[in-house]
Order: C-alpha cells, then structure tokens, then sequence
C-alpha cells in the first residue's frame, strides 16, 4: 500500500490542490459566491446613496424657501400641516398616505 501511495505521489497532491483551488474559486473570501453577494450590496448602497441625495436637495430647496427667500405660500403649508389650522368655513381633510414607499 505503501508503495503504490509513493508511485502515485503526483497524482495525490495534484489531486488535492485542484480541490483545494476549486473550492476557494467558488466560496472563498474572493470567490464566485462572494462576488454576487458583494455585487448585491453594492447594488443597494447605490440606491441608497440616490435616495438620499434626493432627499439632502429636497431638504436644500425647502430650506431655500425658508431662509434666502421668504415664501409665504411654503410658511403657510408648513402652518396647515403641522397646527391643522384653517380659516373660517374652511373644511380641513387629513389623508393618510398608506402607501408610503420605504
């Protein structure tokens, strides 16, 4: 047994060594597996990123009506919305927005 493990000694490690680089190749700390998973979350943090820089010049136009050019119209808005206030037979309708998109 012995000898036969001495006659195919090559074939052995090439045997293993191929495993062993085939196994990294597929799920290995920068294998195939890990690339998708990685593509994935990139993916994602892009979509993040727009989101929220959407959202940062969103808060930038609204704070411009706020402070370089008074918009009574905005300040008005802001009133309604927050303190629910209105005029004299005026009918104030709350909408729920159940649909909201997180």
């Amino acid at each position: 047994m012995l000898k036969k493990l001495k006659n195919n000694y090559f074939l052995i490690i090439s045997t293993f060594l191929i495993l062993y680089f085939f196994f990294n190749l597929l799920s290995g700390e920068r294998g195939l597996i890990s690339y998708f998973d990685k593509k994935q979350i990139l993916s994602s943090l892009q979509e993040k990123e727009l989101s929220l820089t959407r959202e940062i010049a969103n808060l930038e136009f609204k704070n411009s009506l706020l402070s370089d050019n008074l918009d009574l119209d905005y300040i008005e808005i802001l009133i309604r919305q927050r303190f629910l206030y209105g005029k004299k037979n005026e009918t104030i309708y709350i909408i729920k927005d159940n649909d909201s998109k997180k």
